[in-house]
């Protein structure tokens, strides 16, 4: 395929300096192993079952309780924390309301547990005796998840079954104990560290599902089947379900690329930029851990959302969306799925990343139509239509960075600081170092961080092992003292 003549001296660059390394779990942190025995029963908009979770305590203190966030309790009539925007009610919920929840039924080898949290979205459970450092314990939870009809990331839309944070999961550990998640609906408010996962999904036979993980095994039982997988080191799993699905698939290197289709007019072209987006990461940030990646086409109210080994995509996209929404959700796979950030104090560490990841993509593939340099003037154009906006409205625009979820005033601030900002602040600084530190310090970003949950010192650190004095210049971005 033909590429510009700085793509071809970008690869070169990239070739010289991405490091090999195989797969590794990380010590000194928790680490939890998840087997989730289940049914989806489409009549009843539910799917029911058990998880059994090991736990080892990885950290210096005693444990006495476990946090589990219930993310699908945020899709209640009455939660505080509403899941989907006013900006997207309407193209979310096609049938108009419908409302959906989680309900704990038992947790066995506990001492007593309650639903509580800000938003009842925590499941805390009460262990027997104290974990300490080095100590393991094993869980039964009985839960039943019922879904809303709403194309989101947890709901059933007009052709699939969307099975994003669908099961209690573990908290996330953060400053030596279990960080609390409300569902905000600006960003992505998910916190959790990578663990072990097997499945065994019940469902009618008709089903086609693409997930997380690999080497998927179906065993048919009659009008039923069992769908079983697993997954090493991932920090969340997911799965797209439908009976219109068609599959194209390809091998790269030993990984199985597969899309989930039904919508798709150009499905060969949709796979071959999954492919190629793929590839160039690889070449760029360092080899890809994980057996498969699947992109699943689905009904999806905004344009994609990432997950270990899945990438869901909206089916409303056409044509250069598509493009632009394969690249980004690729890129996750890098900066999110292996290595983990904060999305909910930092949402522009992955999301930066990974729209700048997209940028130096389409820079080496010419035929997409996209430039650097139309790329970044689209983003610093779009970040200062904001701050003349909100300045002109409030009297003043916040530009700072790094803030929680909940202190962004809508989903335009949102995208124009932890994307537009974000891409433009990845573009100065490859401007002021050069490509090849540049580069350099995010292929030892990642090669330093595979499967931790990291901060900004970890990201600027790797900056300064490839001899970039940067500190300074990302405390400008992120605190909003820099002027654009």
């Amino acid at each position: 395929m033909r590429k510009s003549i700085a793509g071809w001296l970008l690869l070169g660059v990239l070739t010289s300096v991405v490091p090999t390394f195989s797969a590794c779990k990380q010590s000194g942190e928790s680490y939890a192993k998840y087997e989730i025995t289940a049914e989806y029963v489409p009549e009843n908009k539910t799917l029911a079952g058990a998880v059994k979770v090991s736990f080892e305590n990885g950290g210096d203190n005693a444990v006495s309780l476990l946090k589990f966030q219930l993310y699908p309790n945020a899709y209640r009539k009455d939660a505080t924390y509403k899941p989907v925007s006013l900006a997207y009610q309407n193209s979310a919920y096609y049938a108009g309301e419908s409302y959906g929840e989680m309900v704990i039924s038992s947790v066995n080898g506990s001492k007593g547990w309650e639903v509580a949290g800000e938003d009842e979205n925590i499941l805390y459970v009460y262990l027997p005796h104290a974990l300490y450092p080095g100590d393991k314990t094993v869980l039964d939870i009985g839960f039943m998840t019922k879904f809303a009809s709403v194309e989101h990331r947890t709901g059933i839309t007009k052709q699939t079954v969307n099975l994003g944070n669908w099961f209690p999961i573990l908290c996330g550990e953060k400053d030596g104990g279990f960080y609390e998640c409300v569902y905000d609906s600006v960003g992505d408010p998910f916190y959790s560290n990578c663990a072990d996962y097997k499945i065994n999904l019940t469902l009618p036979k008709e089903y086609v599902v693409a997930s997380t993980g690999g080497n998927a095994e179906e065993r048919i039982l009659e009008s039923k089947k069992v769908y079983t997988v697993s997954a090493e080191s991932v920090r969340d799993f997911a799965m797209v379900l439908s009976c219109d699905f068609r599959v194209l698939e390809s091998d790269v290197g030993g990984t199985r690329l597969a899309y989930y289709y039904y919508a798709d007019q150009a499905p060969e072209k949709t796979l071959e930029t999954v492919q190629e987006s793929f590839l160039f990461y690889e070449k760029a940030f360092g080899e890809y851990p994980y057996d498969e990646y699947s992109v699943a086409e689905t009904g999806l109210c905004f344009s994609g959302m990432e997950y270990p080994g899945l990438t869901m995509l909206s089916d409303r996209l056409t044509g250069d969306e598509k493009a632009r929404a394969i690249a980004h959700e690729t890129a996750h796979q890098w900066w999110c799925a292996v290595v983990g950030s904060d999305p909910t104090e930092n949402a522009w560490q992955d999301e930066g990343l990974a729209e700048y990841s997209a940028v130096l993509f389409f820079e080496n593939y010419e035929k997409y139509g996209y430039t650097r340099e139309a790329l970044v003037t689209e983003a610093l154009r779009e970040y200062r239509s904001y701050y003349d906006v909100y300045g002109s409205v409030l009297g003043r625009t916040d530009t700072r960075m790094t803030r929680n979820l909940r202190e962004y005033l809508s989903e335009y601030e949102y995208r124009c600081l932890s994307y537009d900002k974000a891409l433009v602040l990845f573009d100065t600084l490859r401007k002021s170092v050069g490509d090849k530190k540049f580069l350099s310090g995010l292929a030892k970003y990642y090669h330093a961080h595979k499967f931790e949950t990291v901060g900004v010192g970890e990201l600027v650190g790797a900056f300064e092992k490839a001899g970039v004095d940067a500190r300074g210049f990302f405390d400008s971005f992120l605190n909003g003292k820099g002027i654009l």
